[in-house]
């Protein structure tokens, strides 16, 4: 994607960069915790988006530099043209440089009540990882919390998911 892999990691491994530094994961939310523990584990990055705060569709694109990027620390920001992103219908980036940087904007909290999980693999066992994946996170989410998750695995010829 034209990035320095040491300036922008992904998400997964600036989480296993942080547990091999500190030790321990850092405690967010119960959802976004297990999320992290799956990440760390397969060594995938996984966004978790509150659903009620994403308008229309969500699609992985390049970005036009016409998006809004609210950044955890409040900051607006504006993606770079052609950088890998999560937008909606309103031009909101959910992500930044494919699963580098999520939004502030769609963060999960207290009143979360949906929400939209994304993991990405594109390694040679990437299908049968994400299967596991996939399965794992279903599993904690039925019994922890009683959720039957809807899941599917999008790819070349499958490139959308309804939610």
């Amino acid at each position: 994607m034209g990035l320095k892999p040491t300036q922008y990691r992904c998400a997964s491994e600036s989480l296993l960069r942080r547990f091999r530094k500190e030790d321990a994961l850092p405690q967010i939310h119960p959802l976004i915790d297990l999320c992290n523990a799956v990440s760390l584990a397969f060594a995938i990055p996984i966004a978790v988006s509150d659903v009620s705060r994403i308008t229309g569709h969500l699609q992985v694109r390049p970005a036009t530099g016409d998006e809004t990027y609210r950044a955890f620390s409040g900051e607006i920001e504006r993606p770079e043209v052609d950088e890998v992103i999560f937008a909606d219908a309103t031009n909101q980036a959910h992500a930044r440089r494919w699963t580098h940087r999520q939004s502030a904007h769609s963060a999960v909290g207290e009143q979360t009540k949906d929400v939209l999980i994304v993991a990405e693999a594109m390694h040679e066992s990437a299908a049968d990882d994400m299967a596991v994946l996939t399965e794992t996170i279903a599993g904690e989410l039925a019994a922890v919390w009683s959720v039957a998750a809807t899941t599917a695995l999008l790819t070349s010829t499958t490139p959308w998911f309804e939610f």
